[in-house]
């Protein structure tokens, strides 16, 4: 039995994997940073202090277990809030110290695109994965655990970036991405034509800063509009970011011959993202997997996963394991 935890932002997160089943999930979001627009740092630490505690002892409640049932524990080490991977960090070092357990450090990316395997249905190696959050945006193809090659990434803002940015011209709270999949269901995604920028160079890199200062000229032009066309604007924009990331990852998915695509992260929760890549990998006799939604955001079952899997590898970290803001798959 492994308990995961996951602190590299503004969630702390606790997961108990027992065996191939997840026991539990438990996930705590700061929403007092809606008020900044963001994630504060400092106040993003402070959080994860007073949370922790409660939120793994209310996942051991869940799955009906305790600390001393625990065979290992894995946890986020990179890359995220260094305050905040701190304070998950050296919670799992002490508890695994004194269970006299093994301790796993986990990339927050590299659990991200192993996420999918938390469902039923399971991508097949070597697969594409496209991973897509508030603060990255890639495409890796993924022979297998520790085997990446990143194609293609963000050459400036993420795609969530670009979300919240644009939500917050529009009036939206922070984080602006569900608020705009919703209100785009009844818009017209036709209604402006925001650029799709990049798409179709002979790169897989992505651009995600002209839309938002195209969606940023577009309402200081028109700022009568914006009350009356919300939603036709938000469709708008959705459409243009879909495009682009659907866009290029069925083309590099043709590419290298890879049969199964994955999308992962917050930003794949997205439901015409969702939608647009089932359709269109049906198309080409692709496989499109996505965690559900929930699965989809930062959370420590795919933490608890994939230390499982390199507990089975023979893979582990002693208590010199150091967080990392920064640090490359």
């Amino acid at each position: 039995m492994i308990l995961g935890i996951e602190s590299s932002c503004d969630e702390t997160s606790a997961a108990i994997l027992r065996g191939q089943e997840l026991a539990s999930v438990i996930i705590s979001s700061q929403l007092f940073h809606n008020r900044f627009g963001g994630v504060v740092p400092e106040l993003a630490s402070r959080a994860h202090v007073k949370a922790i505690i409660p939120i793994v002892e209310e996942a051991f409640s869940k799955a009906g277990c305790g600390a001393k049932d625990l065979t290992a524990i894995a946890v986020t080490y990179a890359p995220g809030l260094m305050g905040a991977l701190l304070v998950g960090l050296n919670f799992a070092k002490g508890l695994a110290l004194s269970l006299q357990i093994p301790i796993v450090g986990v990339h927050h990316i590299e659990a991200h695109i192993f996420s999918a395997l938390l469902e039923e249905e399971k991508p097949e190696l070597p697969f594409l994965a496209l991973v897509v959050s508030g603060g990255h945006t890639l495409l890796v193809i993924v022979e297998d655990i520790g085997e990446y090659k990143v194609i293609g990434k963000t050459l400036d803002d993420a795609a969530g970036e670009a979300f919240d940015k644009v939500g917050k011209m529009l009036g939206m709270t922070y984080p602006a991405g569900p608020e705009i999949d919703k209100l785009s269901k009844n818009g017209n995604a036709s209604f402006v034509k925001f650029p799709r920028s990049m798409l179709n160079d002979n790169t897989y890199d992505f651009s995600f800063s002209g839309i938002k200062t195209s969606a940023l000229y577009y309402l200081r032009d028109n700022p009568n509009i914006v009350k009356d066309h919300l939603g036709d604007i938000a469709a708008s924009f959705q459409q243009a970011v879909v495009d682009v990331l659907v866009g290029k990852t069925i083309r590099a998915a043709r590419e290298y011959g890879v049969c199964d695509i994955v999308a992962v992260g917050g930003v794949s929760a997205n439901s015409l993202l969702r939608s647009q890549f089932k359709e269109i990998a049906e198309k080409q006799k692709k496989r499109f997997f996505s965690p559900r939604p929930m699965l989809s955001t930062d959370n420590a079952a795919m933490i608890a996963m994939l230390g499982a899997l390199k507990l089975d590898r023979g893979i582990s970290d002693d208590l010199s394991l150091t967080a990392m803001a920064r640090v490359s798959l």
